[in-house]
């Protein structure tokens, strides 16, 4: 392995580790080399999840973790430096969705359940990890995971698209507030991914015939093509990278 892309001895944590594209890059980053804690609401699922990493030799850990919950997320983050030994690499996953409304018929409950999780849990994780690793004082990465529907009109899902556009604006004003403790922060913008969340619109064959038929590489993304950019962004390779949202949509948003 290039020691460029090697995270032997890292410890990471990612939130919404129990599937999809969280699940997705806690296996790349421990297939590196990486320790993994994941994160998930919902015990049985994110247990599994741990269970099967560690079947395939990783180091995993499970927590229920609910980042809604500001005071759950402070000692979820103690717990995982203690499990862990430290902490080198946060993966700012967890998020939801409600199903799709119009603006005048969206209710302030579903608003604020999504800016509970996607907003308010992204600044809370990220704040109390960049506690612990600044700390710490041996640097790190946090890779926030974010969406398209940060720069693009997402019709009938208003708050989703302010909840990732306002992580991206996280991403930014940590990473210059960080850099100078050798803490980067980048953030990844996935396309049109299958995943759980997504179900709903995988099964429409007018959904599939509107707006899969123009992504350029024809299809959904996978939750495992996120694997990648994780190691990268976790990894040496990007030592100067800092402060960025890098786009991975099959070319949707250039079409």
């Amino acid at each position: 392995m290039s020691a460029l892309f090697d995270l032997t001895g890292r410890r990471a944590l990612v939130t919404g580790g129990g599937s999809g594209i969280g699940l997705a890059m806690a296996r790349a980053l421990a297939g590196h080399g990486a320790s993994v804690a994941l994160w998930g609401r919902r015990a049985e699922r994110v247990r599994a999840a741990a269970d099967a990493l560690a079947a395939d030799g990783a180091v995993a850990h499970a927590q229920q973790v609910d980042v809604s919950d500001e005071a759950a997320v402070a000692a979820g983050v103690r717990e995982t430096v203690a499990l862990l030994g430290g902490l080198d690499v946060v993966v700012v996953n967890a998020g939801l969705g409600v199903p799709l409304t119009p603006l005048v018929e969206t209710t302030a409950a579903d608003y604020r359940t999504v800016m509970a999780t996607n907003l308010d849990g992204a600044f809370w994780t990220l704040r109390e990890t960049a506690r612990a690793m600044v700390e710490q004082g041996t640097g790190g990465s946090v890779i926030a995971v974010a969406s398209l529907a940060a720069i693009s009109g997402t019709a009938r899902n208003h708050a989703y698209g302010a909840s990732k556009a306002g992580l991206t604006a996280f991403v930014r004003s940590a990473a210059v507030e960080l850099a100078r403790h050798g803490i980067r922060v980048n953030g990844v913008l996935p396309g049109w991914t299958a995943t759980d969340m997504t179900a709903a619109a995988q099964s429409s064959q007018v959904f599939t015939d509107r707006v899969i038929s123009r992504v350029p590489m024809g299809r959904w993304g996978r939750p495992e093509e996120f694997g990648g950019i994780a190691v990268y962004l976790a990894a040496d390779a990007s030592s100067y990278q800092t402060g960025t949202t890098v786009l991975v949509d099959g070319g949707y948003a250039v079409f």
